[in-house]
């Protein structure tokens, strides 16, 4: 039934919990920037981090779930420019990799749920075309990606930090579908969130399939044209090559 399928990433392949309030997590990234000549104490770290983020982000609504991380936004940007405030004359590379240990520090677990490598190889095998386009960082989710085997398995990847609009906005899933040349008779999008992923999807056309996941948003089942209501990538499976 259906030649292409498009995934949403977390909540849906990967089941991940991140906290970043913990303040450890502001201690050692306080550290981290000492390290390199910006000296802030992890109270004033964190009130600069958020003072960035709501003045990068202002006018753009998200929902604020921490694995999301302001997805309009290059977050880069917003660690390079805790070193610019120190008057560190800092570059991209040390940016991307202070948000990355900032990632880490803040993951209390990052993990596929069961079967999603055997569901994801069977649509392969069955010359499906797979793509995932995801609310996400770049400087997280690529190598979050790359760390669970995830990358090769899809013909093209979408991140919001790359196009500074997310889901549901309907310019996002259109952007897929023009670069990919990708038309709404079969084509479906898989997703763990009502909104984001399946009123989007449902925008341009394409058929949808809806799970409840341990971190879909607190709602009620959307009109999906399937819905399941727990997660179980066998089921995903059956009904993705049917």
């Amino acid at each position: 039934m259906y030649k292409t399928c498009i995934f949403d990433l977390y909540g849906t392949l990967i089941d991940i919990h991140t906290d970043e309030e913990q303040p450890l997590v502001w201690e050692k990234l306080a550290l981290f920037y000492r390290y390199y000549g910006a000296s802030y104490t992890p109270v004033r770290l964190k009130e600069a981090y958020e003072n960035i983020t709501e003045n990068q982000s202002a006018g753009n609504l998200f929902r604020g779930d921490s694995h999301e991380a302001f997805p309009e936004l290059k977050l880069e940007h917003v660690f390079l420019e805790l070193f610019t405030r120190k008057g560190v004359e800092a570059n991209t590379e040390l940016a991307i990799h202070a948000g990355q240990f900032f990632r880490i520090l803040s993951t209390e677990y990052i993990r596929l749920y069961p079967h999603t490598l055997q569901m994801l190889e069977a649509l392969k095998k069955a010359g499906k075309k797979l793509y995932l386009l995801s609310n996400a960082q770049k400087i997280f989710t690529e190598y979050e990606m790359k760390s669970l085997n995830l990358r090769d398995y899809f013909d093209g990847i979408f991140l919001s930090s790359d196009y500074g609009i997310k889901k549901p906005d309907p310019r996002f899933f259109q952007k897929l579908a023009d670069t990919c040349h990708i038309s709404p008779a079969g084509t479906i999008m898989i997703g763990n969130d009502g909104n984001c992923d399946i009123a989007g999807a449902k925008q341009i056309g394409w058929d949808t399939l809806y799970v409840h996941s341990n971190i879909s948003p607190k709602e009620a089942a959307p009109a999906a044209t399937f819905v399941l209501p727990e997660m179980d990538m066998r089921k995903i499976r059956q009904i993705l090559l049917k």
